[in-house]
């Protein structure tokens, strides 16, 4: 996987951080603290890790001790992963290392030491033979992959042109970048479908982001981008889009719109 990331994507990814954290799914964490061995320190590998917040979510719901092996392709980020300052559930000291890897090209033999596999926010942006060749690697290990986007977005007050734009989005999510087809929204049958090639079953469970006054400045940026990807993808759109995201953005700042975006958690292993 090629695509470069832009230069402020470490600040988005700050953005979005608590309300990452306000979804994911508290259930499957549970599920796996009881699925991985006791008695021993616990090795966690994390995939397009970005800055490190699957760690610092999951880490102190798990016990320790705990070492956190975060794979990102992106020098920069894995810069700003490399904080310390974690602990276990139980106070157990939690470790961070960074490898520079392209996860699609990881293999079983990168994870052998793994008691958990994990990653956030990826599976949607990966091809269905990069799905495939990750899966392939993960199989065999218990496995968390968290908030990959489902392809809904409820708005409340709702518009017209809610349904249009998020078609638009979704078919933007979908596109060929670089040569590769993207999974997009399609992403979490896909991965379901892989790890059941497998002999694995998948728990999914739905892990949406809802967004109210609270979160304005994040409703914002996200929804520019939503909108930007929407237009790129259908030009037709862009004259009603920017009425609508004028109207859109000037509701937010006044905290007159909620929005719910929906992901998925899937544990499987």
């Amino acid at each position: 996987m090629t695509t470069s990331l832009p230069p402020d994507f470490a600040d988005w990814l700050r953005l979005r951080e608590p309300a990452d954290a306000a979804a994911r799914s508290v259930e499957l964490a549970d599920a796996v603290r009881d699925r991985l061995p006791a008695g021993r320190p616990l090795v966690v590998h994390d995939l397009g890790s970005g800055t490190g917040s699957m760690a610092r979510w999951l880490a102190p719901r798990l016990p320790g001790p705990q070492r956190w092996v975060l794979h990102e392709r992106d020098r920069h980020l894995l810069a700003l992963a490399t904080g310390g300052g974690l602990t276990a559930a139980d106070g157990a000291p939690v470790t961070v290392t960074t490898r520079g890897s392209d996860i699609t090209r990881l293999t079983r033999a990168d994870l052998a030491d793994a008691h958990l596999v994990t990653a956030s926010a990826l599976l949607d942006m990966l091809t269905a033979e990069e799905v495939d060749r990750t899966v392939a690697a993960c199989a065999g290990h218990p496995t968390l992959f968290a908030l990959t986007v489902s392809g809904r977005a409820e708005f409340t007050p709702a518009d017209p042109l809610d349904a249009e734009l998020a078609d638009a989005f979704n078919a933007h999510q979908r596109r060929t970048a670089d040569g590769r087809v993207l999974l997009g929204p399609d992403a979490v049958d896909a991965t379901v479908a892989a790890f059941g090639r497998h002999g694995v079953e998948v728990a999914v469970r739905s892990t949406p982001w809802r967004l109210g006054p609270e979160q304005a400045a994040l409703t914002a940026e996200w929804l520019t981008g939503w909108v930007d990807a929407a237009v790129e993808e259908r030009p037709h759109l862009n004259g009603p889009a920017r009425t609508y995201t004028e109207w859109r953005l000037a509701e937010a700042a006044a905290g007159r719109v909620e929005v719910v975006l929906h992901h998925a958690d899937l544990l499987a292993g």
